[in-house]
């Protein structure tokens, strides 16, 4: 019997720790060791969004939750704009990381923001200018079907995601990721990409062919929109398991 794997599995952006609610049950149940912390300004620290929280502060929670717990050889999961939080993280515990996993994540180089990774990003920041708190991004509006809301379309699904939703801060998205350890280039990557209805505007930068570390890229595709957690989490498990 192989000896169990710890998941750190972290949220995009408004999102929450229960996005993951649906693929950690499925993880345990192979005997696997999970956390889904919710990051500061969501879920259980929604009350602690402010203008100061940034990538850093993001890096930070995942951080400490790795330290307070001493976990190591760990798989760390990033979905969408955690994606830069996993690059971010693995710069600073390199040692402590097995596998990085991107979910249709924000895949940057060193010194890169989220702007810099999708420039449709900085659209939102400048409608947040307009408004009476200028440093607070409100969660994407759920669209017609066949996009929905962040790629979910069942009502019931919708209705439950609404509710874990919360506004994001522009510095998230405005501060670079500190990729300047050359350790961090050796873990080993891959990429899962959900290749469902993307709204227009949305491009996605191509995975590189080569992982930092000079072998292939590995990418899989689960034929689902953005939040694959919820809709097909099952898929998302499996490829979960066999990328460790």
């Amino acid at each position: 019997m192989t000896s169990p794997t710890t998941y750190v599995l972290v949220h995009g952006a408004w999102h929450d720790g229960r996005s993951w609610n649906r693929v950690a049950p499925l993880l345990t149940a192979q005997g696997h060791r999970v956390f889904t912390p919710s990051l500061t300004g969501h879920g259980d620290k929604a009350h602690l969004l402010s203008p100061e929280i940034g990538l850093v502060t993001h890096t930070d929670d995942v951080v400490d939750l790795i330290l307070d717990h001493n976990l190591n050889d760990i798989v760390l999961v990033g979905h969408s704009y955690a994606g830069m939080v996993i690059s971010s993280v693995a710069n600073r515990v390199p040692e402590r990381i097995s596998r990085l996993v991107y979910v249709d994540a924000m895949v940057p180089t060193h010194g890169e923001n989220a702007v810099d990774v999708m420039p449709l990003t900085q659209v939102l920041i400048d409608r947040a200018a307009d408004s009476a708190q200028p440093w607070r991004i409100p969660p994407l509006p759920e669209a017609p079907a066949p996009f929905g809301l962040f790629g979910i379309t069942d009502p019931d699904d919708i209705a439950w995601l609404k509710t874990t939703l919360a506004d994001e801060s522009v510095l998230c998205f405005q501060q670079p990721v500190d990729m300047s350890n050359p350790a961090q280039a050796a873990i080993p990557r891959a990429h899962i990409l959900c290749a469902g209805n993307e709204p227009s505007g949305v491009t996605r930068r191509p995975i590189p062919k080569l992982q930092p570390n000079g072998t292939p890229s590995r990418v899989h595709t689960l034929d689902t929109g953005h939040d694959a957690m919820v809709t097909r989490p099952a898929e998302l498990s499996a490829l979960l398991l066999e990328t460790t």
